[in-house]
């Protein structure tokens, strides 16, 4: 028998917040956290600027000891999921055997590994520390929330690129809808605003030069150049609704669907016919048994402010909804929070559930100039207040990783 499935906490730290509130708040303010670099002299570099959390203390969530020992990716998960097991009030009321851990990164401790290098280069092997390589692998996040909330279910880190959140909250939904487990702690994390990650991205050409941060990240803008890098965490706990309602849980919202695909196409660049990403948002609205002629739908865009991305992003949009594409309303929420790589799916998939239980679309923010290759409605400039039956969100990772979530009002 399939079980249903709802969330039941949420955590999250970004450029705009650094807990789910003040982030939502900010949000639907159209608030950008996009700013100059801060942590490293840029002069020499193509990336000028980045959306850097600001003011975090993993202190609040871990001791000195702790700290020491987790990257700052690794502390940015512990934060997020953290809140969201605080915020469901499950510890003591879960079996521990019954609950999982699915939380991934796309890039791992990438600040510890260029730090030890470099001891290494110049100090010597022996300088090396004995945590380099459970600092450094990207499933530590996963194993350290795992050990801090005794979750001794299935621990799935999954690395796909900027669709690796979303594959973990797809993934633990199929997971507890087909029994395997009654709750898992779901999202990603990354920290790699560090000069070896700017130099990488910006020498491929996937960041935007735009030394202006008000103006650097303009999704489905005519003018977009390149992703500005993000970072943080953020987590959701989901959970099976038999048992969220048992032991009387606030439930947010009901994951009904998910899609996963690959472009198999290129190793960056999207398919330029969208192909993979409209399968992915198909199968995610059809899973959720979507009425496209009569329900009002948002989807939360992968929308990257990448020449590329919302040219394909748009024509795969257009594919999986045909006639009823200029119905949907559609925003990105990276025009204020960046791309936060690993994490943005998590963080994207909060600011979803709650557009769906608010009825509130945050905006497209830095939309001046219409492009006519993305001519769908993207909610330009301010939120909008609409009573959503669905929402829809979108990542689309190097490699052709796709992956659609679906999320409903719990009824």
């Amino acid at each position: 028998m399939e079980r249903r499935v709802v969330i039941t906490g949420l955590g999250a730290v970004t450029p705009i917040g650094n807990d789910v509130d003040t982030f939502w708040e900010n949000l639907k303010a159209g608030k950008c956290g996009i700013t100059k670099i801060t942590k490293f002299d840029s002069t020499d570099f193509k990336a000028h600027v980045a959306a850097e959390v600001k003011d975090f203390d993993p202190l609040l969530y871990m001791d000195k000891g702790e700290v020491r020992k987790n990257d700052p990716f690794s502390q940015f998960a512990i934060a997020a999921a953290t809140q969201a097991v605080n915020d469901s009030e499950i510890m003591g009321k879960i079996d521990p055997e019954r609950f999982g851990v699915y939380f991934g990164s796309g890039i791992g401790g990438i600040q510890t590994f260029s730090n030890q290098v470099a001891a290494l280069n110049e100090k010597g092997p022996r300088r090396v520390s004995a945590y380099f390589i459970p600092m450094l692998i990207a499933n530590i996040a996963g194993g350290n929330i795992a050990i801090k909330f005794n979750a001794q279910g299935s621990c799935l880190p999954i690395t796909t690129a900027c669709a690796t959140s979303n594959n973990e909250i797809g993934e633990a939904y199929r997971a507890i809808k087909h029994g395997y487990l009654d709750a898992i702690i779901a999202g990603g994390a990354e920290a790699a605003i560090v000069p070896v990650g700017v130099a990488g991205f910006g020498n491929m050409t996937a960041l935007t030069t735009c030394p202006d941060p008000e103006d650097a990240c303009c999704p489905f803008d005519k003018r977009r150049s390149g992703f500005v890098m993000g970072e943080g965490g953020a987590a959701l706990i989901l959970e099976e609704y038999e048992h969220a309602k048992a032991r009387g849980a606030r439930m947010y919202a009901e994951i009904v669907g998910y899609g996963a695909t690959d472009d198999a196409h290129h190793m960056t660049a999207p398919d330029p016919e969208g192909n993979g990403g409209a399968r992915a948002i198909r199968m995610a609205y059809e899973e959720a048994g979507a009425d496209l002629a009569n329900e009002k739908i948002y989807i939360n865009a992968h929308g990257t402010s990448t020449p590329l991305n919302e040219r394909s992003e748009t024509l795969a949009i257009k594919k999986a909804f045909g006639e009823h594409a200029y119905d949907v309303v559609i925003s990105s929420t990276k025009s204020m929070t960046g791309h936060m790589l690993g994490a943005a799916g998590a963080v994207e998939a909060i600011a979803s559930a709650l557009a769906v239980k608010e009825g509130i679309v945050p905006p497209t923010i830095n939309y001046k100039e219409p492009d006519p290759d993305c001519d769908l409605d993207v909610c330009p400039n301010e939120a909008r207040k609409v009573d959503l039956d669905l929402a829809l969100s979108v990542s689309l990772g190097f490699g052709g990783h796709n992956a659609c979530i679906a999320i409903r009002k719990v009824l």
